[in-house]
């Protein structure tokens, strides 16, 4: 599958040019369903991963999956700080055998919402780049638990559905609560590009503070 047009993605939205891409809000049924693996490694998926990387940063979010910005193809990206930046396509993820580390976990397609989340705290994810080269990216900690949450949306899961029992209940709960709840999209702009680059030029940008 090949990556589409990130202009025709911002006019379904109906969001300006020069805006980034526009976030998809959790119950769209590009969030529930798999995604597709990428075919097509040319100019359109380069691009697709430059604008996946402004529209995390303006969110501000320290990873960001391709359908969180409504396109179903297995590409993400991400940003945890301390140099570790990038972005893997057709991602195969391995959770590294041993402790499990459990801590809050928020997300961009569900704004706003936190709950302590079970994840491995070790893992490592195989793929490729966007030239098809070989990438291995390997983790513990916000790593680790990126990756993990990351890989999670391509298989068509958001964090909200590893949840268990009263805080499953409680998040279904705040979901419907939730001021988005319903809205398509979260549209982000061309000044929310400008506060959070002026954020990370100040060195005012703790990743833990930051969703997925």
């Amino acid at each position: 599958m090949t990556a589409p047009d990130p202009a025709a993605l911002r006019a379904a939205a109906q969001v300006p040019a020069d805006a980034p891409l526009p976030l998809v809000l959790h119950g769209q049924p590009v969030l529930h369903t798999p995604a597709a693996e990428v075919t097509a490694f040319d100019a359109a998926l380069a691009a697709l991963v430059e604008e996946m990387f402004t529209t995390m940063y303006a969110a501000p979010g320290v990873g960001l999956a391709a359908p969180q910005v409504g396109v179903g193809l297995r590409v993400f990206v991400y940003d945890v700080g301390r140099g570790r930046r990038g972005h893997v396509v057709n991602p195969v993820l391995e959770r590294v055998p041993g402790e499990l580390q459990t801590d809050l976990e928020g997300c961009l397609s569900a704004p706003g919402l936190e709950y302590d989340t079970p994840r491995a705290l070790h893992a490592r994810v195989t793929g490729v780049d966007v030239t098809g080269a070989p990438v291995v990216v390997e983790g513990e900690g916000l790593l680790a638990r990126c990756l993990q949450h990351e890989v999670d949306h391509l298989d068509g899961m958001l964090y909200l559905d590893r949840l268990g029992g009263r805080t499953r209940k409680q998040a279904a709960k705040d979901v419907r609560a939730a001021d988005w709840h319903g809205d398509a999209h979260r549209v982000l702009t061309r000044a929310d590009v400008l506060e959070q680059e002026a954020r990370r030029a100040a060195g005012d940008d703790d990743p833990d503070d930051d969703e997925l």
